[in-house]
């Protein structure tokens, strides 16, 4: 097998850093796992900077549907301060759902747990697509947890399927593979990491786990509840399939829950990312009061361009 798998799940930061121009040293990462009420487990990771004592987290970290708190990795080294950042139930290290509901109602009570264990004071709240949707959520019901609330591209206009058509047929495919490098070739071979094996390697080791028989499947359940409802639909007979995961997280929900957060709101669209110029103007006119930063990146500015990101960040914890 050709992709790297290191012992120390935080072994790739160096390497981050140095591909993103960030000097010094990386920040120490720790997994940190709670147990919840209904028995299901929440994961997450607690970076402090490196040297001096182990502060409290200053800013918590939601990624979107079908990553994991990895995605943060280089844009944590970027900011230089102690970050926590959750996997998402269904999603890294946290556990499924069993009714595979992955909607801002039911995934926010989930972050609240996390914070009032992790942290001991209100939080920078970043929420990414999904995670955003969630973030705002969270914000409207637990506002002691949350100083400032910073979304990054997505509105509740915006359609989480609405990516590209080659990322849904990439996730509906096969769920387990023969190696982590079968996949990763099936990433290359969608257009997925650009010139940079590397990259598609490091995701593919963090998305994917090895079961007990040897095979290497995905580890949140979008994919495999979007490869269940691509056979579902082959056949009529089978009438079982889950809905789409994430539509019911869209709509009014979500601009009744940006209506009533009292803390401070930023939305950071990227100028190739999935916020049109229809859904920036609903925002402005139903968010009047919030902070619109556009920056040059697509859909994931936290792994397109993390400096830039970071600062956002640190501007917002300066203030504060």
């Amino acid at each position: 097998m050709r992709v790297n798998e290191p012992n120390d799940e935080f072994s790739f930061l160096s390497d981050q850093a140095l591909a993103a121009g960030i000097t010094g040293a990386p920040p120490h990462g720790e997994r940190v796992s709670l147990q919840l009420a209904d028995g299901r487990t929440l994961s997450a990771l607690r970076y402090m900077p490196p040297g001096g004592e182990s502060p409290s987290p200053a800013v918590t970290l939601l990624h979107g549907a079908g990553l994991n708190a990895h995605t943060w990795d280089t844009t944590i080294v970027a900011l230089g301060l102690p970050v926590l950042a959750i996997d998402l139930p269904g999603h890294g290290d946290s556990s499924w759902r069993g009714d595979a509901t992955y909607v801002a109602a039911t995934l926010w009570p989930d972050v609240a747990a996390a914070i009032d264990a992790w942290t001991d004071g209100p939080q920078l709240l970043v929420g990414h697509s999904l995670g955003g949707l969630t973030a705002a959520a969270l914000a409207a019901e637990r506002s002691d947890l949350v100083h400032e609330l910073m979304i990054v591209d997505i509105t509740p206009g915006v359609s989480l399927q609405g990516g590209p058509s080659e990322l849904s047929a990439f996730f509906a495919g096969p769920t387990d593979w023969a190696s982590r490098d079968e996949l990763v070739d099936r990433a290359i071979s969608f257009g997925f990491g650009g010139d940079s094996r590397a990259k598609v390697e490091r995701g593919v080791y963090f998305n994917s786990r090895i079961r007990d028989d040897g095979r290497v499947e995905w580890k949140h359940h979008f994919a495999h509840l979007a490869a269940a409802m691509v056979a579902a639909s082959a056949t009529t007979a089978d009438q079982t399939a889950p809905s789409p995961p994430t539509a019911s997280s869209l709509g009014e929900t979500g601009w009744t829950d940006l209506a009533a957060v009292t803390a401070p709101i930023s939305l950071l669209r990227g100028q190739h990312g999935y916020i049109s110029e229809a859904n920036l103007a609903e925002f402005v006119a139903r968010v009047p009061g919030a902070s619109i930063v556009s920056m040059p990146s697509g859909h994931n500015p936290q792994e397109e361009i993390p400096r830039e990101l970071a600062d956002q960040m640190r501007k917002r914890i300066s203030a504060g």
